[in-house]
């Protein structure tokens, strides 16, 4: 599996890795965190934004994460969590699904907000109401230097033994946080798949979703398919992970932007040949994607089917005997009220129908 990670290309982004206490289970247990925050896209007056959590100490069963921003931008969207704003104020608390973290776990979040005039980093973080501090931080008397951080999430299992002959096939899961924020339909399709004969791959790490899997991906919160494409993004991520399968479910920001479907089939083509100068055998499954009725936005629906009905004429006609391209359908019996948590992310119930329908793609492109 690959573990390296590409530099974000968007319009802006920033990094910034911290440490933070964490409250432990046991009166006597040492705690911390690291955390990660990037801004993935900026726009004029907006911006895009992941925010990564690491448990350095003892298990905890639930989080809260607050922190400042100090130039006046806003939340409007967050997912992976609940959010509250108190001016510039911001906490975050765990979802339902990510907030048992045991040492080392990982937790993330992902949400779209406004700013003016700056978009600055926030410069600390608090997790569990106590202060960041770089390092693990021990309830009673302990050694001065800080515990080192576990090497392996538990949220990823090391990569698969390799089989003889040319080893397992490997597959790309590409587009936003649908795929990636935690985007546990690939866990949940990796359990189905056998494991000595496929390997996700991708510059980005699988996220918690309660069980070990191979979750390497690049599902990028926020991020849009046409600026990925204008941007040569792919490129680089091809490049780090050299896949021989990519899964693409992107387009739901474009549509979301009010981008119409010539503007994102564009974008899918520009990619498709990125994929084929990657690997000229790349087998390309793409789906139409599934639906998105967020409370913010009552044309969002419509985009969707229309970029769906859209998408297998422009399939057809980029699809080769060499590279071909497989059109899956996500949109069919998927329910916003009940496979989503906020009309656009997928819940259990959502992740599994996902899964369910890359299933017989995905077999039949590693047979």
């Amino acid at each position: 599996m690959h573990r390296r990670r590409l530099a974000a290309l968007g319009a802006a982004s920033a990094l910034l890795v911290t440490g933070a206490v964490a409250t432990a289970t046991r009166a006597d247990a040492a705690a911390g965190c690291a955390v990660k925050y990037t801004v993935s896209s900026q726009w004029p007056g907006g911006f895009g934004a992941n925010v990564e959590v690491t448990n350095l100490g003892d298990p905890v069963t639930a989080w809260s994460l607050v922190f400042t921003f100090t130039a006046g931008q806003s939340i409007s969207q967050l997912w992976n969590g609940s959010v509250t704003q108190s001016g510039s104020s911001v906490t975050v608390r765990n979802a339902g699904w990510n907030g048992s973290l045991g040492s080392g776990g990982k937790a993330s979040f992902g949400f779209n907000g406004s700013w003016t005039g700056s978009n600055p980093v926030p410069s600390s973080f608090a997790l569990n109401g106590v202060a960041c501090t770089g390092g693990v931080v021990p309830s009673s008397p302990a050694p001065s230097s800080p515990s080192p951080s576990p090497s392996i999430s538990p949220s990823t299992s090391p990569s698969p033994s390799t089989p003889p002959g040319d080893g397992p096939t490997k597959i790309m899961a590409l587009g936003d946080s649908i795929t990636g924020s935690p985007g546990c339909w690939r866990a949940l399709l990796w359990q189905k798949l056998p494991a000595a004969e496929v390997d996700f791959v991708g510059t980005l790490p699988g996220q918690g979703c309660g069980f070990a899997y191979d979750g390497e991906n690049e599902g990028h919160g926020g991020f849009l398919v046409t600026n990925v494409a204008n941007q040569n993004q792919l490129v680089g991520w091809l490049s780090a992970t050299d896949p021989d399968v990519v899964l693409m479910h992107f387009g739901t920001n474009d549509a979301w932007s009010n981008l119409s479907t010539a503007t994102i089939l564009a974008a899918y083509t520009r990619l498709v040949e990125q994929m084929r100068a990657s690997n000229p055998n790349m087998k390309i499954i793409v789906a139409q994607i599934i639906p998105l009725e967020p409370s913010t936005c009552g044309d969002c629906g419509q985009r969707v089917v229309n970029l769906n009905a859209a998408i297998p004429g422009w399939a057809a006609s980029l699809s080769t005997a060499a590279s071909p391209i497989t059109v899956v359908d996500q949109w069919t019996g998927f329910n916003t009220a009940t496979d989503t948590y906020d009309g656009v992310h997928p819940n259990d119930a959502g992740n599994a129908k996902i899964a369910n329908k890359w299933y017989p793609a995905v077999a039949a492109a590693i047979s």
